[in-house]
């Protein structure tokens, strides 16, 4: 399926060549990814309401926004978007600072984003990164992929998402194998998908346009 091609070939990182650099491409991988478009045009998935884009304060100063979208990313791995969004919510409410997160004991802070998954480690990580941010970023997060995750907690695809998110600079994508000029849209459009028909239960084949073009669709129907 598109989804899980899309995550197995992540391994390779964002500096991997593009198809087209190698002189070769996925078979119909540009119907596919015309296909998803289509089937993603309303933007109406979890991702699309909740997703990074969404889980920081708009009034708050750059640096605290900057700041709000790097711990939205933290608390998402393994975790749902809903899940996420709702930690976020009552954090901010909290009030969301690194003042408020460093001054804040570990159970409060865990009861605050549980039921994130690794709740227990994300707190550790928070608080970590926290400190370093306030002690070497003037409260601010760094700017490029490798000083963030080289910040406890903090993995490529995080890192990645938040250049784009925070810093509004496309610096690479999970997926490797995807040319440059998708990087921007490339993430959430999949995610999307995944989240509303190549579910990882009971994936909505039926409803899908690249039905015909996917293995695993057409082995479900014979």
């Amino acid at each position: 399926m598109t989804v899980a091609y899309e995550a197995s070939a992540g391994q390779k990182g964002a500096g991997a060549e593009s198809p087209e650099a190698r002189g070769w491409e996925p078979q119909d991988w540009r119907q596919h990814l015309a296909n998803i478009r289509a089937m993603r045009s309303r933007k109406d998935a979890p991702v699309d309401r909740l997703g990074a884009e969404c889980c920081y304060d708009p009034r708050a100063p750059p640096e605290v926004r900057r700041y709000q979208v790097l711990l939205s990313l933290m608390l998402s791995s393994q975790t749902r978007d809903q899940v996420t969004a709702g930690a976020m919510q009552r954090l901010r409410a909290w009030g969301l600072t690194m003042d408020s997160i460093l001054q804040m004991d570990d159970s409060t802070l865990g009861a605050l984003i549980h039921p994130v998954g690794f709740w227990k480690s994300k707190v550790k990580y928070i608080k970590q990164t926290t400190a370093i941010l306030q002690q070497r970023y003037g409260g601010d997060i760094p700017a490029s992929v490798p000083e963030l995750v080289a910040l406890p907690g903090v993995g490529p695809k995080m890192a990645h998402l938040a250049m784009a998110v925070a810093w509004g600079t496309v610096s690479g994508i999970a997926d490797g194998l995807s040319p440059r000029e998708l990087w921007h849209e490339i993430n959430g459009l999949l995610v999307g998908f995944g989240q509303q028909t190549c579910l990882p239960v009971r994936p909505r084949c039926q409803t899908c346009l690249n039905r015909t073009l996917c293995p695993a669709a057409r082995a479900s129907e014979g």
